[in-house]
């Protein structure tokens, strides 16, 4: 068993998890004034926030119910400001895109689902245009002749999500946040109903670190349960087993191409990223024959020019997921653990307004958006 011993190691705010929504809520903290420490079990971008594709794209599925809807629209909007400041702030490139996504349907339930999708956010004043078939084909050659319906959404936007979780990362850095990788937390140590530090174990260590805070925030993806649990909080997150193919390609896609779960996303020149697969349970991050087979046959059925692309890698990551689907955001029963997890498909898509209303939860107690929907409080009545 690891040893504790004292630690000099003070901050206002202790972040655990360093993944896309951990530093990004981190680098509001630091750049209101607040001394923040991260704290993640592996290295930058080596959890669900590396493993993503990157779609920015709140009208590209349906998201229910309305309220969530809107949030997802509201982080939208709040990318052009992130961006900017995080290139400006760490001298790095994020690749981001706003070149909108092309959503195509071949079987009636994709039809139904688009036809949906459609209805909703047309009444809800949001943009999408429908295309006939000739002219989807004249935009992407590539597409299937199959196509039964089509629908742009100018909206939606794409990030290479690894450029942008380590630029927000070394903005963090220069504003004055500390982090510690390889650093598993253990548990915290308690005083009354507040946690006074975070216990850490960094890799080949024997001695555990405690980090003193005087508010603490749960970021930590799939494995937030987890630590609840040694808490006494109950937070029911499942992991959620995706996997992703990288290929390169002749030419680029002019935009993200989707079909139900399945999608093709241009990355870089030459380069195409397609996904995605979902198997819940599990905290074992493989690629598996099956995954590959799955994406693979279901992008070439709406892209048959795929089957010539070349594979270059291959990868899988977990998505932390719960029971409603939604994240849970907000305060619980301990006055200064605040959560910040379980975004399931969104985490990309939602970290810039997760950001914004935790560090305003944080220092003021007043978060711009109500967090009502979202609060862990929500499982302690579920049946």
């Amino acid at each position: 068993m690891a040893h504790t011993h004292d630690s000099s190691n003070k901050a206002d705010i202790v972040v655990v998890g360093g993944g896309i929504i951990g530093s990004a809520i981190a680098l509001r903290l630091a750049r209101s004034g607040a001394r923040v420490t991260v704290i993640d079990r592996g290295q930058p971008c080596s959890g669900a926030s590396g493993a993503a594709a990157g779609m920015i794209a709140p009208q590209g599925e349906v998201i229910e119910p309305e309220t969530f809807s809107k949030f997802c629209t509201a982080s939208r909007d709040l990318y052009p400001e992130l961006v900017a400041e995080v290139e400006e702030l760490s001298q790095e490139n994020v690749s981001y895109r706003r070149d909108g996504t092309l959503l195509v349907a071949i079987e009636e339930h994709e039809c139904e689902e688009l036809e949906h999708i459609y209805r909703t956010q047309t009444a809800l004043g949001l943009s999408l245009e429908r295309i006939l078939n000739d002219k989807v084909l004249k935009l992407y050659s590539g597409l299937s002749p199959h196509i039964k319906l089509s629908l742009f959404v100018t909206g939606d936007h794409w990030v290479d999500n690894e450029r942008l979780t380590r630029g927000l990362i070394k903005a963090g850095e220069r504003s004055g946040v500390t982090f510690h990788w390889n650093s598993a937390v253990t548990g915290f140590n308690l005083k009354g109903d507040q946690i006074e530090s975070v216990r850490a174990l960094p890799q080949g260590a024997t001695a555990e670190k405690a980090f003193s805070a005087k508010q603490v925030i749960l970021a930590a993806g799939c494995w937030s349960g987890q630590l609840a649990e040694t808490l006494g909080i109950s937070l029911p997150i499942v992991p959620c087993h995706g996997e992703i193919i990288e290929f390169e390609t002749h030419g680029d896609l002019p935009h993200v191409i989707r079909a139900g779960i399945n999608y093709v996303v241009p990355r870089s020149p030459g380069i195409t990223i397609a996904g995605t697969t979902a198997k819940w349970g599990s905290f074992e991050k493989a690629v598996t024959g099956g995954g590959l087979h799955s994406i693979i046959q279901g992008i070439t059925r709406i892209l048959p020019v795929a089957k010539d692309f070349k594979f270059r890698r291959a990868w899988a990551g977990l998505r932390p997921d719960t029971k409603d689907h939604l994240p849970i955001l907000g305060l619980g029963a301990l006055r200064n653990l605040i959560f910040a997890t379980g975004h399931f498909r969104n985490g990309i898509l939602l970290a810039p307004i997760t950001a914004k209303v935790i560090a305003e939860l944080a220092l003021s107690c007043k978060p711009s958006h109500s967090l009502d929907l979202y609060s862990p409080a929500r499982f302690a009545t579920a049946e």
